[in-house]
């Protein structure tokens, strides 16, 4: 059997997030051995580098988005190289970056899944919803915006990435770990029907349970798509991102979280997203990230 074929793209901007530090993200796991820790899983790895794309002017929102421009032109740049990796047969791996770039990899997966013929399913792994609108956002940070823009409800510039539109739909979305919901965004999140495991839900229920239910309906025809924000875990343990917020899943948690998703065998892209060096100590978060997606991979805790 050969081997599985993984790409690293790196995409080292901040351009939708609220602070600053995100772009050094993609180095940050380089420095945690991304690489190497996979290629050590038996996994062909090849790194390509990093994407280019506007700087960040780091203005105030312009009619409810900042930096609208600039952050089409870095969807665009992850769209086009995303596509390119899965119609080479590789399972891409996007290092972010903020998590605006997700509506440029998931549109691509989306547009893959339908030339091929599969069902898509997107585990959103992240303690925010991130269904804001121009309307319901506080800050225009379109890092808060990327489930919204992917499912038809954001500025044209963004939901038209990859030429359909929309690129997705809310039943695809298994949102775990979520307790940071801005108030409209809960009833626009209501509305659309999106499935959300909450915090309460984990902690009432056991991240076992939690998993189950949103893996449930996968069959050999699913591509599963990983988009995994490092504020998901719990700030303890996590502290290397811009946006902390307590009480998520802890090292066990997230652990089981990773295996049971390794266990469908059905992984067909990850992002990794909102790693920021600039809160981190000493590259833990980035060591602990790195961890955790060679647990995607199949590394186990049981002796085989």
């Amino acid at each position: 059997m050969s081997k599985q074929s993984i790409s690293l793209i790196g995409v080292p901007t901040d351009i939708g997030a609220g602070h600053r530090g995100a772009s050094m993200g993609p180095e940050a796991l380089r420095v945690a051995r991304l690489g190497e820790k996979l290629t050590k899983r038996g996994l062909q790895v090849h790194d390509r580098g990093n994407l280019a794309g506007p700087l960040n002017p780091w203005q105030p929102p312009t009619d409810g988005y900042r930096h609208l421009a600039e952050v089409a032109a870095w969807n665009q740049a992850v769209f086009t190289a995303v596509q390119a990796e899965l119609a080479a047969g590789h399972l891409p791996i996007m290092l972010g970056g903020d998590h605006c770039l997700a509506i440029g990899s998931i549109a691509a997966v989306a547009g893959h899944c339908r030339a091929q013929g599969k069902s898509l399913r997107v585990l959103w792994l992240d303690a925010h919803s991130d269904f804001n609108t121009a309307l319901a956002t506080p800050s225009g940070n379109i890092h808060g915006m990327p489930v919204a823009c992917l499912c038809g409800n954001g500025p044209k510039e963004l939901v038209q990435i990859g030429g359909h539109v929309p690129a997705t739909t809310p039943d695809v979305f298994r949102q775990i770990g979520i307790r940071s919901v801005d108030d409209i965004e809960k009833q626009l999140i209501r509305d659309a029907q999106v499935q959300v495991f909450d915090m309460r839900h984990i902690d009432e229920n056991g991240m076992k349970r939690t998993m189950e239910l949103a893996l449930a309906g996968m069959d050999a025809d699913t591509h599963l798509h990983v988009s995994f924000d490092v504020d998901f875990l719990d700030p303890t343990i996590a502290p290397g991102v811009g946006t902390t917020v307590r009480g998520g899943p802890n090292y066990r948690e997230a652990q089981l979280c990773m295996e049971m998703i390794a266990d469908t065998g059905r992984l067909g892209s990850l992002d990794i997203v909102e790693l920021n060096p600039a809160y981190d100590k000493r590259n833990q978060t980035a060591k602990l990230a790195v961890d955790l997606v060679e647990s995607l991979f199949g590394k186990s805790t049981l002796i085989h």
